[in-house]
């Protein structure tokens, strides 16, 4: 029996022998695979954080199986945060000094104070040198007008926090075009000024020696080559614009004079500006997909939704945007005008999603949906601290008020945490085509 017992024995150590390395060769591709899929964070992040943060839902209740939705950033409220911002606003040199609210002598800092959360997930805090590394080697344009602008310097000082960025380029006034380079992971990030995205002529241009036109002019057909040019040269695009398409202007469609909006001077149909603001963005996310699609180089096009201003009564009186802090979940809703930009908006990148998904595997258009966030903090605006101590002789009735661009720090950071929570998330998925 003791031999019989020896015998098998020797016989299943044999057979473990000549199994255990056919098993483990068999195993590695698997290994390997699933590291490709499934690849581990980068060891420079700051967090633990997944690349997308997710939440499940039970499809069948009478089984086990799950289905997973990605965070919606979009709808949540803001909660108080101890930690406050990532950056000091008084150190951060790259602050249009009209945005720098602190710097200018707002005395509250409770706004400071108030983070974003989505309703059933989480939005991670900005992460700067996570952000380096997605874009390491890479170029970022924001294109736009000046709340793109805003959204760009929240950005920097954030990413400043790690990484000193160099200005390597600077034209036109009021920094309509400038920038900057991170040596440290070799990212270039610029700024270029377009308030339509097509060809426009601004109001009060100097336009056949009329020094008093007060009204934009748009040619809806044509992009605007200042930016579009360059769409060969950049790795991401964030556009952002909305505000001018408010102001009295008229319109162009090829040689056809499409209408106006707010000129009764004119002889001309009013149109409003809501077909006119998507004619634009088509445009332009067309430009991004003819010019960028046929070089097979990746791109990524991501468009900011529309931000609401919160002007109380007359712009120029005291106390036009007053509040101090956040409106509660369901004290004000998205509607009229905001929601219906927002919504122009996000159709036309669904229709440049679809239409460059059957064209070109190498373009991806996103959009980081900021309306709402933004509706309920009307208390982040610089208000009358659009220029130093507006207060330091007294209060004036009369008083210059910002209520539309974003103190910094303030509310605007928290579009750039998603922004990178959509760049970790369309990286993830490009990667694993």
């Amino acid at each position: 029996m003791g031999t019989i017992k020896a015998l098998k024995d020797h016989e299943s150590h044999s057979l473990l022998k000549t199994l255990l390395p056919w098993s483990l060769s068999a195993l590695l591709p698997i290994a390997l695979i699933r590291l490709y899929f499934y690849p581990l964070p980068f060891l420079l992040s700051q967090s633990n954080q997944i690349h997308t943060e997710r939440r499940t839902i039970n499809t069948d209740s009478s089984s086990h199986s799950q289905v997973e939705i990605a965070c919606d950033y979009s709808n949540g409220k803001w909660v108080r945060d101890k930690l406050g911002p990532l950056y000091n606003g008084t150190k951060c040199d790259t602050i249009k000094d009209g945005q720098n609210c602190m710097k200018h002598g707002r005395p509250d800092k409770d706004y400071l104070y108030w983070r974003w959360k989505p309703k059933g997930c989480t939005l991670p805090r900005f992460e700067p040198l996570t952000f380096l590394e997605y874009l390491r080697n890479k170029s970022l344009a924001f294109v736009g007008d000046s709340v793109a602008r805003n959204q760009l310097e929240s950005l920097l000082c954030m990413v400043a926090t790690v990484s000193t960025p160099n200005l390597v380029y600077t034209n036109g006034e009021d920094n309509k075009f400038r920038k900057w380079h991170f040596p440290s992971h070799n990212v270039s990030v610029s700024m270029f000024w377009s308030p339509f995205l097509v060809q426009g002529i601004e109001k009060k241009s100097d336009v056949n020696n009329d020094i008093t036109q007060n009204y934009n002019t748009l040619y809806l057909d044509s992009v605007d080559e200042k930016w579009a040019g360059e769409i060969s040269h950049l790795d991401m695009i964030v556009l952002s614009v909305g505000h001018w398409f408010l102001h009295r202007a008229i319109f162009h469609y090829g040689d056809l004079v499409l209408g106006c909006h707010y000129r009764s001077d004119q002889n001309c149909t009013e149109i409003g500006f809501y077909d006119v603001y998507g004619k634009a963005y088509k445009t332009a996310l067309n430009a991004i997909i003819d010019r960028g699609g046929p070089s097979g180089k990746a791109i990524d096009a991501i468009v900011t939704t529309f931000s609401p201003a919160h002007f109380e009564g007359e712009w120029d009186k005291f106390g036009a945007c007053p509040k101090t802090k956040p409106y509660k979940g369901n004290e004000k809703k998205l509607e009229e005008m905001d929601a219906e930009m927002r919504n122009v908006g996000i159709k036309e990148v669904v229709a440049a999603k679809r239409k460059a998904n059957t064209k070109f595997g190498n373009l991806r258009f996103e959009y980081v949906d900021v309306s709402r966030l933004s509706l309920l903090r009307p208390d982040g605006h610089p208000g009358p601290y659009l220029y130093p101590f507006p207060f330091a002789n007294g209060i004036a009735d009369r008083v210059q008020n910002d209520c539309v661009h974003w103190c910094l720090p303030g509310p605007i950071d928290t579009w750039n945490e998603i922004l990178l929570e959509v760049v970790k998330r369309r990286d993830g998925q490009y990667r694993r085509k």
